[in-house]
C-alpha cells in the first residue's frame, strides 16, 4: 500500500498551481508513464478523467472524479480501473510572501499482487519524477518566479 505525503513550497500564486493541476488532458505532455488522459464528463465543480499509465509492458488505465474547490483544494476519487482503492488530494496554501505551499497525498493499492509488488519497488522513485515533472511544468508555464514579479 504505498503512500506518500510531501509539502514543498515553491515560488507561484495558488491559483497557477491549481490551473496546471486541474488540466488533467495535459498531463501526457509532460508527466512520466502517463500515455493518454481524457475528461469523459465535466460538471460545475468537477470533472471525470480516464488516464492510461504505463511503464514498459505494463499499461493499466483507470478513471476518477476530480472536484475542484478553487483555488486551494483537489480531490481525486478513484471509480474504476485495475487498484482496490486510491486516496489522492492537493492542497494549495497561500503563504505571506506570495508563494504557495503544496500539500500532496496519495495512497493507493493495486488490485492485482504482481502489480502491487512492481509498484512497491520503485514507488518513491516514481513519486519523486512526478513531482519534479510538475515542478518543471511550472517553471515552462510561469517562468523562476512570478509571484514574486510584476
Amino acid at each position: 500500500m504505498p503512500t506518500h505525503a510531501e509539502k514543498r513550497n515553491l515560488p507561484y500564486t495558488p491559483e497557477q498551481l491549481f490551473a496546471l493541476v486541474a488540466q488533467v488532458e495535459k498531463y501526457p505532455e509532460f508527466l512520466p508513464w502517463c500515455l493518454a488522459s481524457r475528461i469523459t464528463r465535466r460538471e460545475e465543480k468537477a470533472f471525470y478523467a480516464d488516464l492510461v499509465i504505463g511503464y514498459k509492458m505494463v499499461r493499466e488505465g483507470f478513471s476518477s472524479k476530480v472536484t475542484l474547490s478553487t483555488p486551494d483544494h483537489i480531490h481525486i476519487e478513484y471509480l474504476k480501473g485495475p487498484m482496490k482503492y486510491l486516496s489522492n488530494h492537493w492542497r494549495f496554501i497561500c503563504e505571506p510572501d506570495g508563494s504557495c505551499t503544496i500539500d500532496f497525498f496519495v495512497d493507493f493499492e493495486f488490485k492485482n499482487v504482481v502489480l502491487q509488488n512492481l509498484m512497491g519497488l520503485f514507488f518513491e522513485k516514481a513519486v519523486r519524477k512526478m513531482v519534479e515533472a510538475f515542478e518543471a511544468r511550472a517553471v515552462a508555464l510561469y517562468g523562476d518566479s512570478p509571484s514574486k514579479s510584476g
